[in-house]
Formats: structure tokens, sequence, C-alpha cells
């Protein structure tokens, strides 16, 4: 039974990833707080389910016409190189400290969303 609700999850994930809003914000959680994995281990979870969920959004994304070569390299470069820096400092630290700074992550998007919309109100 417990297979089941890692495929949720993973469809889950998978379905807001289609969307465009990562599926790790939705994924991350429900692998910590609702199934009991660790940290890393939802973390390491999260950027293997990336890799093809990416691939397939890069081949669509250049496909409809919204990918902009020029900009490729400028933007994967950087990316790639944080990427690298990150997973260093996310295996050297606490898990704990890791949870807060995930929701922490998740409170600054909800804020910034929030205040996007309104301000597009106003």
């Amino acid at each position: 039974m417990e297979f089941l609700y890692f495929v949720l999850a993973g469809i889950l994930g998978g379905v807001l990833a289609g969307m465009g809003m990562g599926g790790g914000t939705l994924t991350m959680p429900i692998l910590v707080l609702i199934m009991g994995v660790s940290q890393l281990t939802a973390q390491f979870a999260n950027l293997i389910a990336f890799l093809p969920s990416g691939g397939a959004a890069l081949v669509m994304h250049a496909k409809n016409g919204y990918l902009e070569p020029s900009a490729v390299p400028w933007l994967l470069l950087p990316a790639l190189a944080g990427c690298a820096l990150t997973s260093f400092f996310a295996t050297s630290v606490d898990a704990g400290l890791l949870k807060r700074l995930f929701g922490g992550f998740l409170v600054a998007v909800a804020a910034a969303s929030l205040c996007a919309k309104v301000l597009k109100k106003s």
C-alpha cells in the first residue's frame, strides 16, 4: 500500500511540473511530512524525477517556440554551478536545517505569489 502513496506523490508532482510550477514544491513536503522520508532522500528523489520531466518540458518549450537558444548557455552554466555548490551544502548540513530552509522557501514563494496577486488587482 505504501508503494501506491509514492506513486500518487509522483503523479501529483508530475502534474505540477507539467503546469510549469515545479513538482518538487509539492513532492518534497509529501515525501518528508506525510511519507516520513528523510530530507536528503526526498531531495534526491526530486532531482531524479526532475531529469526526465525537465527534459520533456525543454523539448516541448523548444517545439512551441518558447526557447531563446542564445540564452540557454547563460542560464544553464550558472544553474549547473549553483546546483553543484548547493548539493555539497545540502549533504553537509543537518536535515533539520534543510527542512526549515525549504519550509521558509515555500512560505516566501506563497507570500510573493499573494503579493503579486494583490498588486495585480490594484
